[in-house]
């Protein structure tokens, strides 16, 4: 009977809050988008060579873009912000 009345009146601990799932979101987008930026470049014939491959875009800004996402889902599942 004392095991029956503890599981009730237990309430399930949240480990996060709503502002680790709004920073997990931000990171999260930051990630979609650095992999947006990355597409594309290609070439429709293999004989053709597109130097838009090696475009700054697609070098530069959009690893840093995932690289800085997936910073923010780190702090977003290591911060604990109070309640």
């Amino acid at each position: 009977m004392g095991e029956q009345k503890r599981k009730k009146n237990t309430k399930p601990i949240f480990i996060f809050v709503s502002q680790n799932y709004k920073w997990m979101f931000i990171g999260l987008g930051f990630i979609a988008l650095g992999f947006i930026l990355m597409a594309g470049g290609g070439s429709d014939d293999p004989n053709i060579f597109n130097p838009e491959i090696f475009n700054i875009q697609r070098i530069r800004v959009a690893p840093t873009l995932i690289l800085i996402g997936f910073g923010v889902q780190v702090f977003a599942i290591l911060k604990k912000f109070k309640k």
